[in-house]
């Protein structure tokens, strides 16, 4: 058997490091999903509240969305800075998505608010392409 004294050693010095970006990472996602709820026109907590399954589509997919790039960015950063400059980048494309998709099928909006889950469904997967996109060209 050998000692782990080496590999406990590593986890008790890289520790901090990884606590510290793994805080950052996930106060950038709540940031930026929470700027996102306060952007879109609808409210999400009310609608998903009364049942609505189509804004829980869409904010599923705007959760996934932002945490992608966020969790490809983490693999690969070298401070925090890279995080939150990433993170940033990736709440305007996923903006950019929601009003693709808005031009694309018309009113999306009234569309999850009267829980119509094509177009969330839609919403939903266009953003989890894009965040797709955005964490391969942040991890290349």
């Amino acid at each position: 058997m050998t000692d782990p004294m080496p590999v406990v050693q590593s986890l008790l010095s890289g520790l901090p490091i990884f606590l510290l970006h793994l805080a950052c990472a996930t106060l950038s996602w709540l940031a930026a999903l929470s700027l996102y709820m306060w952007i879109t026109p609808h409210d999400e907590f009310a609608l998903i509240r009364a049942g609505n399954q189509a804004a829980a589509i869409s904010l599923g997919g705007a959760a996934i969305g932002l945490s992608v790039p966020l969790g490809f960015c983490l693999a690969g950063s070298v401070n925090v800075w890279d995080i939150m400059i990433w993170g940033s980048l990736t709440l305007i494309l996923q903006l950019i998505a929601f009003r693709f998709v808005d031009f694309l099928l018309g009113s999306l909006s009234t569309r999850i608010e009267a829980d119509e889950r094509s177009a969330a469904i839609f919403l939903a997967m266009m953003k989890v392409a894009i965040a797709c996109l955005t964490a391969g060209a942040v991890a290349g």
